[in-house]
């Protein structure tokens, strides 16, 4: 007799299997992919490229700025340098000796102006010191402008010992006598309304007279060294 309270069983149907994607289909899905891949690599490329253009565009700019207001030292000459009195008799007094200059000092900057404090003048003679003294108070040296130091240094100015004059005299009779001839001040760069700090500049000039105490033209034209302190 069948059971009235049997509990009908119902065997579960598996889920029918994906749709198979077609190989025409997933060979475009792959190429879709490659181009989204291909166009961001480009996108990022052509960016790179364009803020490596503006960065070295603007290093160049700096560069060129750099170049046209990079102050130039200025550039000394000894002109003429005569002390007579070594072509006088030996029986001439050291305290005679009067020492005539001419000295050009050259800014070539194009845009920049230079300002001297007071320049010094100094004469050396184996690193003995024959005179000194101040030779110019202090100006404004404008670009592309040149200043002419001339004058003349003798007597309180100078301070030759014996001892010197006839080592002096001594290199004369050899017809040669060199001196050192340094010029100092303290110079500031002046671009527009702006001033850079003061620097303390030495220019030196080794310069050597005959036994006619004239400048011998090989010392002629030649462009002083100089450092700052």
């Amino acid at each position: 007799m069948r059971s009235e309270n049997r509990i009908p069983v119902h065997t579960a149907t598996p889920p029918p299997p994906p749709p198979k994607r077609s190989r025409s289909y997933q060979k475009a899905k792959y190429y879709v992919e490659r181009v989204k891949e291909s166009l961001t690599t480009r996108v990022s490329k052509m960016i790179c490229s364009i803020f490596l253009m503006i960065l070295f565009v603007i290093g160049l700019i700096f560069f060129i700025l750099w170049l046209s207001l990079r102050p130039h030292r200025p550039r000394f000459y000894v002109d003429q340098f005569t002390i007579p009195a070594i072509a006088q008799s030996p029986g001439a007094a050291p305290e005679t000796a009067t020492i005539f200059y001419n000295i050009t000092d050259r800014n070539s900057n194009q845009n920049i102006a230079i300002y001297y404090d007071s320049i010094q003048l100094t004469v050396f003679y184996n690193d003995q010191t024959l005179g000194t003294s101040p030779v110019l108070f202090p100006f404004l040296q404008r670009p592309k402008n040149t200043t002419l130091i001339s004058g003349q240094l003798g007597g309180d100015a100078m301070s030759i010992t014996s001892d010197t004059w006839r080592r002096l005299l001594s290199d004369r009779s050899d017809g040669r006598v060199v001196f050192r001839v340094e010029v100092r001040s303290g110079i500031k760069f002046q671009i527009s309304t702006w001033d850079s700090r003061t620097h303390i500049m030495h220019a030196t000039c080794d310069v050597g007279v005959g036994a006619d105490g004239s400048m011998l033209p090989e010392y002629r034209n030649r462009r002083c060294p100089q450092y700052f302190s």
